[in-house]
């Protein structure tokens, strides 16, 4: 039995979420979901104050009982805790996979560049609200269980990592980055205008130096602005890898929907796609 603790680093969910994604983990026989309270708390944006989302994770990763955490929801918050959590860790947190995006990339990034556990890229509890929702809980709820389909399909024999765009470029010249050398890096982003979508790459590629290439995942919701910036996220994309003599290699299937796909970070934990 593969057990699965979930706690909310960021904003909260609702029980009636917490409900919907319970019924769906009944179809995965081998799979055991445990939400913790704190996922339901509320301070002003966040899940509980600081120190309650703190302690709820550091709680959850240090228990021996659970194989996995999994970030109930993204939005913001994560990088309030993560650098104080990591200090709290102890061995049982070594062996666990941690599941999250979009915000939880905080999190993953700080896990990652301490080698602490399996960070993976994934569909959260909190995607079921979202329209065709159920097939983004679902990819993240077999890969608990030990399958593989939901992979990005792009995984190759090099290291890589995923993150949401804006989370990157935040933690990117802080104690959480991580060393990405050698790494395929993906990103994607959500409600940017373009300009600003142009002013994190010129941010984030000046910090990748050294890394196997850039994959661009999906740029959605692009909110218009007065005057047309002139050129796509692929065209920016590509003029800020060429300026930093990094390698763009196309497209990723990972973005702020339910399309999003599983990244496991490093090499490990792809089964069958290594």
């Amino acid at each position: 039995m593969a057990r699965v603790a979930i706690c909310a680093p960021s904003r909260a969910i609702t029980e009636e979420m917490a409900d919907r994604v319970l019924a769906l983990a009944s179809d995965y026989p081998g799979l055991e979901l445990q939400f913790h309270p704190q996922c339901f708390l509320t301070d002003g944006h966040f899940a509980g104050s600081d120190a309650q989302r703190r302690a709820a994770l550091a709680e959850c990763a240090n228990d021996p009982a659970f194989d996995s955490v999994w970030a109930a929801r993204g939005g913001y918050g994560a990088v309030r805790i993560v650098e104080d959590v990591l200090g709290d860790l102890g061995q049982a947190a070594q062996d666990k996979r941690y599941l999250a995006y979009s915000d939880g990339g905080t999190l993953l990034a700080g896990l990652y560049r301490h080698g602490i556990g399996q960070p993976v890229h994934a569909p959260m509890p909190a995607d079921i609200a979202r329209d065709g929702g159920e097939g983004a809980v679902r990819r993240s709820l077999a890969y608990l269980a030990g399958e593989h389909a939901g992979l990005e399909p792009g995984l190759d024999s090099r290291p890589v990592v995923a993150f949401n765009l804006m989370t990157l470029a935040m933690v990117c010249g802080t104690p959480l980055m991580p060393d990405l050398s050698g790494h395929v890096v993906m990103v994607e982003e959500v409600a940017e205008h373009l300009y600003a979508i142009d002013r994190l790459f010129f941010h984030v590629t000046a910090h990748l130096g050294g890394i196997a290439g850039l994959r661009l995942g999906r740029v959605g919701d692009v909110p218009e602005n007065d005057i047309d910036f002139g050129q796509a996220a692929p065209q920016i994309a590509r003029h800020w890898c060429e300026r930093h003599g990094i390698r763009f290699l196309g497209e990723a299937d990972i973005g702020h929907d339910v399309a999003n796909k599983i990244v496991p970070f490093g090499l490990a934990g792809r089964g069958a796609a290594q």
